[in-house]
């Protein structure tokens, strides 16, 4: 192969001898819980936000962990309260008739990402197991993400009138503060950050404390919980967007931290319900999920989720990434643009991508965690491809591909050589 290294061939013949072919999936899945064993956060990754295969191949796996590991919950990349819509679903408390009906809060671009038929399916199938079990140990669905501000904002008001009317009458006044952009949330970043305008950082502030320091009248009550995580995200969604102007390396780690976070206040919750220690699936993109430190984002000041959750529960995180060589994508243009059906470019030489499809295997999994030979032979750095929302083929080399030492950055990876486009609901 042109531009193949001096040791592909040593990592081909390390990548055949340990891979475990999906076209047997039982065995395979059951291979890879084995090696999850007791880990109670499974960072399931993506290459691409608009690939149908990834999306399956993770809904797959997640329902494994849902029957055999007893895991309770499902958190991905998107807002909570977008995704709570869909948690009310699934365990039964609401009027929605359908998944398709549940997932009709993801609006915002991109809502392909979240409205399309592997996630509809997923979400069907959580409800009917959800109804054979006990309510109190019913499987949620969450949101991890910080964009949905002023629909945080809303939630958290609509949560104090019904309980506390002179409370909702503070955190009024405390975010109308907001109420001066029109809902538009980079013309408050903007103002914020260069003193064009007042910021509202102490009001977010504010109403976050106040409602933790009510934590304890509420103890364990879901209703509470969520609207702690709704001001949760009004206090780290206003700063970052009013740190986006500021550089994207600080933005990125900002909408990370306040993910890990998330997780963390998500296994705090689950537990004191439990009396046990939860189980979490997370669903999100390969760039947030694997280990920062093993990329050379590292180099520029970047981390992720997946090394703060590394660094916090050690060995109970258990990350896998996800690959693909070709076939097609949905994505858009350009931020905002219309969901397009893609080619995908054949993997650039030197890539772990290309050094996958070489083993001429197609769809396999590979068990990096306690496998010295082979978390050696792709323990250097090699080009690794990140598709987000957008895709821009002609700029392949710059816009979407990154140096990563793939053995140190998951536990697991999951190759799914040709790849098929996601279907939007809408």
């Amino acid at each position: 192969m042109r531009g193949a290294r001096p040791d592909d061939d040593h990592a081909v013949r390390a990548i055949r001898a340990a891979a475990c072919p999906l076209d047997v999936s039982p065995h395979c899945h059951a291979a890879l819980l084995f090696a999850i064993a007791d880990a109670r956060f499974v960072l399931l990754g993506e290459a691409s936000h608009g690939t149908d295969d990834f999306y399956r191949e993770r809904a797959a796996i997640t329902k494994r962990l849902i029957e055999d590991k007893a895991f309770d919950a499902v958190a991905v990349e998107a807002d909570w309260p977008d995704a709570l819509r869909v948690d009310r679903f699934v365990r039964g408390a609401s009027d929605d008739s359908s998944a398709l009906q549940a997932l009709g809060d993801f609006r915002r671009f991109p809502a392909w990402m979240w409205r399309n038929q592997p996630v509809r399916e997923f979400v069907d199938w959580l409800r009917a197991s959800n109804q054979k079990r006990p309510t109190a140990e019913r499987v949620g669905f969450y949101g991890i993400d910080l964009y949905s501000l002023y629909t945080s904002i809303a939630s958290v008001l609509d949560y104090l009138d019904r309980v506390d009317p002179e409370a909702a009458r503070r955190a009024r006044y405390r975010y109308g503060c907001f109420d001066h952009f029109g809902e538009d949330t980079q013309a408050y970043g903007h103002a914020a950050a260069f003193d064009l305008g007042a910021s509202c950082e102490e009001a977010a502030v504010a109403q976050l404390r106040e409602l933790l320091e009510k934590r304890a009248d509420h103890a364990g009550a879901d209703a509470h919980f969520h609207a702690e995580q709704n001001a949760r995200l009004v206090r780290n969604a206003e700063h970052y967007y009013r740190t986006m102007f500021k550089g994207r390396v600080a933005s990125w780690n900002l909408r990370d931290r306040h993910m890990a976070q998330t997780l963390e206040a998500l296994d705090a919750h689950l537990g004191a319900q439990r009396s046990r220690p939860a189980r979490i699936a997370v669903w999100a993109h390969n760039s947030h999920l694997g280990d920062a430190r093993a990329t050379e984002m590292a180099e520029i000041g970047e981390l992720n989720v997946g090394q703060l959750m590394r660094e916090r529960y050690g060995a109970q995180c258990f990350n896998v990434g996800f690959t693909t060589a070709d076939g097609e994508v949905m994505a858009a243009s350009a931020w905002d643009g219309e969901a397009e059906r893609k080619r995908v470019n054949p993997p650039l030489a030197g890539s772990i991508e290309a050094l996958l499809h070489e083993s001429g295997l197609g769809r396999f999994a590979l068990i990096l965690r306690n496998n010295e030979v082979l978390a050696e032979a792709l323990a250097d750095a090699r080009l690794q491809r990140a598709i987000g929302v957008i895709y821009a083929p002609a700029t392949e080399r710059q816009s979407h591909y990154f140096h990563a030492r793939v053995g140190q950055q998951f536990d697991a990876l999951v190759h799914l050589d040709h790849s098929s486009a996601l279907e939007p609901l809408d």
